[in-house]
């Protein structure tokens, strides 16, 4: 006989509906755990269906260790901001940032093959959330920074929109390395640098912006002998504008983020090193589906 308090400690273990939960105690004969099994059957199927849903929502979360020392990221993304605001999901981006913080795995396909709750892997884990929650959704990706002397810091922007893991080294323990970090972290989150340095541009697209500029400045009818000096003037503009050591520091806009951390490391008595960063920004380039809700409701009444 399947009682009420049964269905209900189902329901509490798996968070599926009642009447699901009701068929997998009838189909199992009342028992608990193969009841589970079936639920957690059945959400494989239902997760398979969602799986080509666009998933351009979501967040991004991270988490550093007490001591400062690592750090990591990640995107979790689903199909709406209505999910994305659900606590089960904030809860789960929030423990997938914490695996990643000592997991071994460096590609997403061996992250979510890594125990997520001691028992069930991080996939197994999201099937049961997207059977619960009713939408498609994907580990998209994640990084993890460690290092020995200096800090790893963090920086979350508009509620899981932007996230910035820094990872900044100096031989000097001190509080201002960290000030460093959580500045850099607010510079990357605004300005959003492609490098960090002139050193890390791509030659290839650094060979196209100058043909670029060349054409333009041709175009303007300037003389040939003096567009090479033109050419040269807007790629140290660029440099300004893509490498984070170049920018202008958003809090002072005298000062590049290179003097800053120049002067800085004067007061540490240390030099302080911007080693890497990383910025994430939720759904950027995935490519959302353009609906158009007239037809859509027309295919819901088979027209």
């Amino acid at each position: 006989m399947i009682t009420a308090k049964s269905v209900k400690e189902l329901r509490e273990r798996t968070g599926a509906g009642m009447m699901d939960c009701k068929k997998a105690l009838t189909e199992t004969d009342g028992d608990i755990e193969k009841a589970i099994e079936v639920l957690r059957e059945k959400g494989l199927a239902a997760a398979a269906k969602k799986s080509g849903r666009v998933a351009a929502e979501g967040l991004v979360k991270t988490y550093i260790s007490e001591d400062k020392k690592s750090g990591a990221i990640v995107e979790l993304n689903c199909e709406t901001d209505f999910v994305a605001a659900n606590d089960e999901f904030i809860a789960f981006a929030d423990n997938l940032a914490k695996i990643a913080v000592t997991t071994s795995a460096t590609t997403v396909e061996e992250f979510i093959n890594e125990k997520f709750d001691g028992e069930a892997t991080v996939t197994e884990a999201l099937t049961g959330l997207i059977a619960k929650l009713g939408e498609n959704m994907t580990v998209r990706r994640f990084v993890k920074f460690s290092l020995d002397n200096g800090v790893v810091k963090s920086y979350i922007h508009g509620g899981g929109r932007i996230g910035v893991l820094v990872e900044i080294a100096c031989a000097t323990e001190s509080p201002v390395v960290e000030e460093v970090a959580k500045e850099l972290c607010m510079q990357i989150a605004a300005a959003n640098p492609l490098f960090l340095s002139k050193d890390d541009v791509d030659q290839e697209a650094l060979e196209k912006e100058k043909e670029i500029y060349r054409v333009q400045a041709l175009n303007e009818g300037k003389p040939e002998k003096i567009v090479d000096k033109m050419v040269m003037g807007r790629i140290q503009k660029y440099y300004k504008e893509v490498c984070l050591l170049e920018q202008l520091w958003v809090k002072d806009g005298d000062k590049t983020i290179t003097k800053f951390i120049e002067e800085k490391s004067k007061e540490v008595g240390s030099p302080i090193t911007v080693n890497k960063y990383v910025r994430f920004e939720r759904g950027e380039g995935i490519e959302k589906a353009e609906e158009n809700f007239a037809e859509e409701v027309a295919k819901q009444i088979g027209k």
